[in-house]
C-alpha cells in the first residue's frame, strides 16, 4: 500500500464531474487500498479519488459512531440520496473540514439521513442507511465526485473565511498537493 498526495482545491481534476468506475480488477483493489492508507495517514474519515488527482466515480469512508460502531466501505458509482437539509443557521457543532482545503474547518448544515446504492472494490452492490455524521461523510464524498467541495455549500461567512483561507496559502491554482505523514497541513 502506497500513501498518496492529496490534491489542494484549484487542482482542475477536484472542480469536474468524475468518469465512472468501469472496471473492477486488481488494479482497482489496489487503488483502494492505496486510498484507504492515504485516508488514515492524513487522518481523514473519507477520501474520494479526485482528491488523489482521479477523475473516477469511487469513494472510501471510515467512521466510528459514539457507541464504537464503526463502518467502513468503498462507493463505486454511487447514488445518494437525502432529505432536504434543515433551515437555519450552521452550527458549531456542524463544522466540516476537507483534506482537500487543510486544516480548515467551516460550519455547514447537511441532510440529517442519507441512503447511499454503490458498489464495493468488487462491483458488488450494495445500500447502505446514515444518519448524522456518516450521513454528512457520504453527502461530503459523494460532492467530489461532482466536482464540488463543501467550501462551494458555505454560506456568506463560511465563503469569506474559506476565500481568505485560499489566498493566505496561496491555493486555488493548479498544481498545490500535500503527501500526509510527510507534510503537516491539518494540524
Amino acid at each position: 500500500m502506497t500513501v498518496l498526495p492529496i490534491c489542494i482545491t484549484g487542482e482542475p481534476v477536484l472542480h469536474r464531474v468524475a468518469d465512472p468506475v468501469r472496471a473492477f480488477d486488481e488494479e482497482l483493489r489496489t487503488l483502494v487500498a492505496d486510498m484507504f492508507e492515504t485516508m488514515e495517514a492524513a487522518p481523514g474519515v473519507g477520501l474520494a479519488a479526485p482528491q488523489i488527482g482521479l477523475a473516477k466515480r469511487i469513494f472510501v469512508y471510515d467512521w466510528t459512531d459514539e457507541e464504537g460502531v464503526r463502518t467502513r466501505g468503498v462507493a463505486a458509482n454511487p447514488e445518494l440520496w437525502i432529505a432536504p437539509p434543515p433551515v437555519g443557521i450552521a452550527e458549531d457543532d456542524e463544522e466540516e473540514g476537507c483534506l482537500s482545503i487543510p486544516g480548515e474547518r467551516f460550519a455547514l448544515k447537511r441532510s440529517e439521513r442519507a441512503i447511499l446504492r454503490a458498489q464495493d472494490e468488487h462491483g458488488e452492490a450494495y445500500e447502505l442507511e446514515a444518519s448524522g455524521w456518516l450521513a454528512r461523510i457520504l453527502q461530503h464524498e459523494y460532492d467530489h465526485l461532482d466536482g464540488v467541495l463543501y467550501a462551494d455549500r458555505l454560506d456568506a461567512y463560511g465563503s469569506k473565511g474559506v476565500a481568505k483561507a485560499i489566498k493566505r496559502n496561496r491555493w486555488g491554482v493548479p498544481g498545490n498537493r500535500w503527501l500526509p505523514g510527510v507534510d503537516d497541513l491539518e494540524g
